[in-house]
């Protein structure tokens, strides 16, 4: 009797089914984010992004697993929330498994051992570690050391953004473009406040050096570089500044720097030059062409241990305090969120005023 229970309360199918349907799938989709609204309310925020199981030629792609992302206003909710997907899985006769990185929590939902959902819940850091983050005394603006620090690489995994966009300080979020979660996690950034770059992709040093499908590249003319950079607008909303994703080779050169500054110029946006090459003429040809730019100082996780960046976290604050303002960058890795959590209200504690990067481009 208990191996009907799924089939039963879906009123679908018979005991034997080895397989989830599209519509039940739907069916307990409509409950998690039923359950999650009436935890949470309005303030929730809840995005479903089902998958496709990939199908031999000619054969269409065939439901696979619902992807349930839960913004939630208080970490207090969770445990509540956590009870009620427990609920809705034991009352459909599914397993529920349990996941939790950087404070995202991820709960699997599965049946006879496929994976039908995946809920992952996310909160704001400060409430996560019991603190409000944002009631740390700060500088008023434009006094102290300022400190920007920008994630880019954003945009190949949902999880590692929503973990960077749970931390209760600001960042500038740099998307990388022409992905499948590009648009989505622009826009998710935008609406929680952080600020959305471009982390426009070109080209690196080297035959060997690992190209993306659509990059600025060595030789293009102001009509190729325009059509590709509005190309990757389009897959990024909420654009206020460009970085450089890689580009050794293309930010050392002047021809390919003097094309793209004039379109930065005229859509309204700064630059930041990454220096991935000590050879880099990005900045200065974007002064040259009147458009806001700046440079980053510091690089947080060239070695991906939470000690590691956390020692450049503090380095980039010692440079903030004897220049008045710094620029960081780091990437969506486990370590770095974790360093970023621990040591940034310290840092504020201290004096260091987080900032965008767009108030530190001159």
């Amino acid at each position: 009797m208990a191996g009907c229970v799924f089939a039963l309360a879906l009123s679908l199918g018979g005991c034997g089914k080895k397989t989830v349907s599209k519509s039940e799938l739907r069916i307990v989709t409509g409950e998690i984010v039923s359950a999650s609204q009436k935890i949470a309310g309005r303030k929730a925020a809840i995005e479903i992004r089902p998958e496709l199981i990939s199908a031999k030629t000619g054969i269409p792609a065939q439901a696979g697993a619902d992807n349930i992302y839960v913004s939630l206003p208080d970490a207090r909710e969770g445990a509540t929330l956590k009870s009620a997907l427990a609920e809705i899985a034991r009352r459909h006769e599914l397993t529920m498994s349990e996941a939790d990185s950087s404070g995202v929590a991820r709960y699997d939902f599965s049946f006879r051992g496929e994976r039908t959902h995946s809920i992952h819940v996310v909160s704001p850091l400060g409430s996560r570690y019991g603190r409000a983050v944002a009631a740390v005394p700060k500088p008023p603006n434009g006094a102290g050391p300022r400190l920007a620090i920008i994630i880019d690489d954003i945009g190949y995994d949902r999880a590692a953004a929503d973990s960077v966009l749970a931390l209760g300080f600001p960042l500038t979020v740099s998307v990388l473009p022409h992905l499948p979660l590009s648009s989505d996690v622009a826009e998710e950034a935008y609406r929680r406040g952080d600020q959305v770059m471009l982390h426009l992709p070109m080209q690196s040093e080297g035959e060997s050096a690992k190209t993306e499908d659509v990059e600025l590249r060595v030789g293009m003319r102001a009509g190729e570089v325009n059509s590709i950079l509005a190309g990757m607008l389009d897959t990024v909303p909420h654009v206020v500044g460009v970085n450089n994703h890689q580009g050794s080779l293309a930010t050392s050169d002047p021809t390919l720097m003097a094309e793209l500054m004039p379109e930065l110029r005229e859509r309204g946006l700064f630059f930041i030059d990454s220096r991935t090459e000590a050879k880099t003429v990005a900045y200065g040809a974007a002064k040259r062409a009147g458009v806001r730019a700046g440079s980053r100082n510091v690089f947080l996780d060239d070695t991906a241990s939470r000690e590691s960046i956390i020692a450049q976290l503090q380095l980039a604050a010692k440079d903030a305090q004897r220049d008045g303002s710094t620029i960081a960058i780091g990437h969506p890795r486990p370590a770095t969120i974790a360093a970023l959590a621990e040591e940034v209200p310290r840092l504020e504690a201290g004096g260091i005023q987080l900032v965008f990067a767009s108030d530190l481009v001159r």
